[in-house]
C-alpha cells in the first residue's frame, strides 16, 4: 500500500513543505554527522521549489542568480551527489533531474509517478512493487541495489483538463 505521507496533499502549503524539508535535512544530517553546508542547503531548497524534477543546469542558473555571480557546475553536481547520498533528493533518471524526498529518514524504494503534461512527480512507496522487484530479481539470481521505478503518465489534474483537438 502507498504511504500517503510521501504524496503532497492537494492544496498543501508549499512554502511550509519546503521549510519542513529543510528542517528534516538539518536534523538528519546532524544525526549522521554529515555536513549540510550553506551551498548544499541552497541547492536542496532549489530542488524543493516545486514538485517537478529540476535539472542541474536549472538549479545552477537559479543559484547563480541568487549569488549574483556564476556558480560552477561542479559545485552543483557535488552538492546534488551529497543530497542523493543522504537520501534528501532522488534522481529521476529518465529526466536527468532531481526531486526532493519527502521521507528522507525512512528506508524506502524509489517509485515515482511522473506527469508527462505538467511535470509534477509524486513519490510512492508501495510494498507490492518493492516485493515484485525483489522476488523477480531473486528468481533470476540477481541482487537488487537500487530499485528505482519511474512511471510516466498523466496526473489527475491533467487528466481532467480538456485537450486540444488534433486535426488529421
Amino acid at each position: 500500500m502507498t504511504d500517503p505521507s510521501l504524496a503532497p496533499a492537494s492544496g498543501h502549503d508549499h512554502s511550509h513543505c519546503v521549510a519542513d524539508a529543510l528542517a528534516r535535512a538539518d536534523s538528519l544530517c546532524a544525526s549522521r554527522g554529515a555536513r549540510l553546508t550553506a551551498l548544499r542547503r541552497r541547492v536542496l531548497e532549489l530542488v524543493w521549489r516545486s514538485h517537478r524534477p529540476r535539472g542541474a543546469y536549472a538549479i545552477l542558473e537559479d543559484l547563480s542568480q541568487q549569488e549574483g555571480k556564476p556558480a560552477a557546475p561542479l559545485t552543483v553536481y557535488r552538492a546534488l551527489d551529497f543530497l542523493v547520498e543522504q537520501g534528501l533528493v532522488h534522481r529521476i533518471e529518465s529526466l536527468n533531474a532531481y526531486v526532493g524526498c519527502p521521507a528522507p529518514g525512512l528506508a524506502h524504494t524509489g517509485q515515482f509517478l511522473v506527469c508527462e503534461s505538467c511535470g509534477n512527480t509524486e513519490e510512492i512507496d508501495d510494498p507490492r512493487i518493492r516485493e515484485a522487484i525483489r522476488d523477480g530479481a531473486a528468481a533470476r539470481g540477481f541482487r537488487v541495489r537500487l530499485p528505482t521505478v519511474e512511471v510516466r503518465g498523466l496526473c489527475p489534474d491533467c487528466q481532467s483538463r480538456p485537450r486540444p483537438e488534433t486535426t488529421p
